[in-house]
């Protein structure tokens, strides 16, 4: 079956889309707690396990879009105004890449520090620069900052496929949830509508 006459993601598709996205809402919440904590032997600990997600997601999203390129989406609906698919596609776009350059700012930032990402406590991964005190402040930033960014994208994303569902009753939503697929027939719009 063709991504054109697709009507769902695979299986394979929805799976890591919800595996990624609840892991990442997680991992995030849980960094925002842990680096609120006051230095001690718990809060390294927790930061080594906050290291472990992060690299497990950039392994996850890294699965994800070999296996895109393998699966397209299913296509749009006809219905969709040129915009909204422009927006869709530049949007999902940067969640790819904010998935896999938010784990390698960490990564960065780790080894600009001095402090080695053990992965799984089992395999020690090689650092990518040289300790640097300055460039570790520098990356510790940017790693917020691009959080922060996955976050609002994040959020947009979802209040996008929340109107898709609710309001434009499209199936665009049930794309990623098959079995909402039947739960609202799809509201035949105009062709001025489109443009």
């Amino acid at each position: 079956m063709t991504a054109n006459n697709r009507t769902c993601y695979t299986g394979t598709a929805i799976a890591l889309h919800w595996l990624i996205a609840f892991t990442v809402f997680g991992t995030f919440c849980f960094g925002l707690y842990v680096s609120g904590l006051p230095f001690s032997p718990r809060r390294i600990r927790w930061i080594s396990y906050h290291k472990w997600v992060g690299i497990s997601i950039f392994l996850l999203a890294l699965f994800r879009l070999l296996w895109r390129f393998g699966h397209p989406a299913p296509a749009l609906p006809a219905t969709m105004p040129a915009w909204q698919r422009r927006t869709a596609t530049a949007s999902h776009s940067a969640l790819y890449v904010l998935l896999l350059f938010i784990p390698l700012s960490g990564w960065l930032y780790s080894s600009a520090a001095g402090v080695p990402v053990v992965y799984l406590g089992l395999i020690r991964l090689p650092d990518l620069i040289t300790p640097d005190k300055p460039l570790a402040k520098i990356l510790k930033l940017t790693h917020m900052v691009l959080n922060y960014t996955l976050a609002g994208i994040v959020i947009v994303h979802a209040l996008a496929a929340l109107k898709h569902h609710f309001v434009d009753r499209d199936g665009v939503f049930a794309r990623m949830l098959p079995f909402l697929k039947s739960s609202q027939p799809p509201v035949k719009r105009s062709e001025d509508a489109i443009r």
